[in-house]
Formats: C-alpha cells, structure tokens, sequence
C-alpha cells in the first residue's frame, strides 16, 4: 500500500512542515556568516563631496567598482587610518588618482547623508594626518543627516580624513574628502579643535 497517498492532512502537513526545517537547518550550516552580527549604520559625506560621494555621482574619469552604487557602505573596524578603512573599497586609498578637490573656506560643515540610523560614539575628523575635532554623541542616534562644522581650517590642498565610529559594535564608517582652503587660517581653531595628534605611519594622510 502507498502510504504517501492515504496519510492524513495532518499527517501531511507534520511531513511539509519537517522538511522546511531541513532546508532551513542546511542553508543554515551552509552560510553561517548570515548569523553574524552586521552594524545597521550606514552614511557617507555628501558636502563636500566625499571621494565616495565623487564616485556615486560619476564625477571621476575612472572606475569606483561596486563603490558607485554604495557610497554609504565604507565600513570596517574602528581605528584605521586608510579611507577604506581596510574594507574592498580601496579605490579610496590611491592618491594617485584624480580625485576632484573642493574649494572651501576655513570654517566649513560637513555634512553626512545617512541611509540607516545607529547609535553613535564619536565622528573624528583628521586633516593630515593629525586630529582636529572630535564630536562625542555619547550613544546617541542620528538623524537622517549629521552636519559638524571644522572651524579655523588651514589654508592649502589638503585631505580631510572621517571616522564615524558606532557604539554598539566593533565597526566604523570611513570618509576621505579632498579640498582646497582658501583665505586665512585661524590663528586658534579655538574650542572645536583638539590638541594635534598624529595618526600611525601606515595609511597617515598628508598635504597633497
């Protein structure tokens, strides 16, 4: 007798609902990094354009790879000093390509554009190689933009380095814009800016 064709419904059923949990349990063992933990915080630096953001709007004459369609997605643990960060995107890291530079002003906001909101422990920016401002948002989440203003730039090309570093994970988000400052630099960036510090030797950013 076929038993296939005279079990129950629910005998059926119990029978339907074993075998999805054996699929499941098999994609499961198979990929299990899609069990890993993963930051829901994503943003990139959108004024003044970012190398990121220069790649998303097509304003470079060379190819970003998949970093044209996710500007916000330059992620990695915290306390690099590359513009990747150490992630695949490390297009962001030659300085030898042409990457268009902004003239802006001595005091100047960034702002950030951020796709998926996340508590937050501090946004660094560096100029140079060194600290300039830190901002402690103290576990804070962010609203759909982030804007920190960089006041008593010096004058000259140079390349701001962002870190935006997440509370509640291991990782941060990665920005390099280049700009060019004009007019006088402040004597004293006054209380926005930090004592200079100075990044590692490996991925440090100088004057161009």
């Amino acid at each position: 007798m076929n038993r296939a064709r005279t079990a129950s419904p629910q005998t059926r059923l119990l029978l339907s609902a074993l075998a999805a949990l054996a699929l499941a349990a098999a994609f499961l063992t198979a990929a299990p990094s899609a069990l890993l933990p993963q930051a829901q915080a994503h943003g990139w630096i959108t004024s003044p354009p970012s190398r990121a953001d220069h790649c998303a709007t097509g304003a470079v004459s060379f190819d970003c790879g998949g970093l044209q369609y996710e500007p916000q997605s330059i992620e990695a643990p915290k306390g690099s000093t590359q513009c990747s960060g150490g992630s695949g995107f490390t297009v962001v890291d030659d300085d030898s390509l042409p990457w268009p530079r902004t003239t802006i002003g001595g005091d100047t906001t960034f702002r950030w554009q951020i796709t998926a909101r996340h508590a937050t422990s501090t946004w660094e920016y560096f100029v140079d190689g060194q600290l300039f401002k830190t901002v402690d948002d103290g576990g804070a989440q962010p609203g759909a933009t982030v804007e920190h203003t960089l006041t008593g730039l010096p004058a000259g090309d140079h390349t701001i380095f962002a870190r935006w570093n997440i509370a509640n994970t291991v990782n941060a988000f990665y920005q390099c814009v280049d700009v060019t400052v004009t007019g006088a630099a402040a004597a004293d960036a006054g209380a926005d800016t930090q004592a200079p510090t100075a990044l590692g030797t490996r991925g440090a950013l100088t004057a161009v």
